[in-house]
C-alpha cells in the first residue's frame, strides 16, 4: 500500500505543528499549509518523513484548491485532511465590527470549508478522514467569546453534516474540541493576567488554571496523539464524533 497523504492547515506553530509531527511520525507524508512559510520550511526539515511546505492564506477563495491540488501534484493523492487554521479574538461583542466576524469566519470557518470542498473527491476515492480542529467555545457561550464561540459551533455543526454524507460517500469525518492548551494563544492570556493583577509569570498560569477548572494545563502532542487515533483504522466505526479534549472544562452534556 502507498505511504497515505495528510493535509494539515495552521501546521506554522502550536497544535498544528504538533499534528504535522506526528502524522510525520506515524508513517504519513504531510502537506503543511500556514501562512508562514519560514515556520513551515523550518518544520518541514525537521519532520522525520517527506513533507511539502505550502505558504497559503486560507481566508483567500481559492487557496483551498491550490493546497488539494499541490498534494496531488507532489504525493499523488490525499488521505487525510486536518482543518486547524485559523484563530478568533475576544473581547466584548459590543466592540467588535462587521468586519472582526468576517475575519473571524473567513479563515477557521470558510478556509476548512473550502478545504473540504476541494479535498472531498479524493478523500472519497482513498476512503480518507477529515479531523477538523474547534474548541470548547462550540459547546458554552462565553460573553468575551462570541465571535469565536458561533465559528466553532458552526465548525461543529459542519462536521455533523459532512459526517451524514461521508456515510455514503466513504469518508470519515470527526471534530476536536481543544481548550487549555499550553500554546501561544494561551500565553498571551497569562502575561494579560500577570499584567492586570501584578502576578508572576507562574501564579498567572495557575490563576487561570484555576478560574478555568482544570489541574493544569493541555500539551498540544496531546491534542496530537487524539487526532492521530482518529485518522487511523482504530477508530474507523467513529463517524461526527465531537471529542473534547479540554482536562475536565466541559462540564455540560
Amino acid at each position: 500500500m502507498s505511504t497515505r497523504v495528510a493535509l494539515v492547515s495552521g501546521a506554522s506553530r502550536g497544535i498544528g505543528a504538533a499534528i504535522a509531527r506526528e502524522l510525520s511520525a506515524g508513517g504519513l507524508s504531510v502537506v503543511l499549509v500556514a501562512r508562514s512559510g519560514a515556520a513551515l520550511d523550518a518544520l518541514a526539515a525537521q519532520l522525520p518523513g517527506p513533507a511539502l511546505a505550502l505558504a497559503a492564506d486560507l481566508s483567500e477563495p481559492e487557496a483551498a484548491a491550490r493546497a488539494v491540488a499541490a498534494a496531488h501534484e507532489r504525493f499523488g493523492g490525499l488521505d487525510v485532511l486536518v482543518n486547524n487554521a485559523g484563530a478568533t479574538p475576544r473581547g466584548d461583542f459590543l466592540g467588535f465590527s462587521d468586519a472582526d466576524w468576517s475575519s473571524g469566519f473567513g479563515l477557521k470557518f470558510f478556509g476548512a470549508v473550502r478545504l473540504c470542498r476541494a479535498a472531498w473527491p479524493a478523500l472519497a476515492e482513498r476512503g480518507g478522514a477529515i479531523v477538523n480542529i474547534a474548541g470548547i467555545g462550540g459547546r458554552t457561550g462565553s460573553a468575551e467569546f462570541a465571535i469565536g464561540g458561533a465559528v466553532n459551533a458552526a465548525l461543529l455543526n459542519l462536521t455533523k453534516a459532512l459526517a451524514d454524507r461521508g456515510v455514503r460517500d466513504g469518508v470519515r469525518v470527526n471534530a476536536v474540541n481543544p481548550s487549555s492548551i499550553a500554546t501561544e494563544r494561551t500565553q498571551t492570556r497569562i502575561d494579560a493576567i500577570a499584567r492586570e493583577r501584578g502576578l508572576d509569570a507562574a501564579a498567572a498560569a495557575a490563576e487561570l488554571a484555576r478560574t478555568l477548572g482544570v489541574a493544569r494545563f493541555g500539551a498540544p502532542e496531546e491534542i496530537a496523539r487524539v487526532v492521530a487515533f482518529l485518522v487511523s483504522d482504530a477508530a474507523s466505526y467513529m463517524q461526527g464524533a465531537i471529542v473534547d479534549v479540554d482536562g475536565g472544562q466541559t462540564r455540560t452534556l
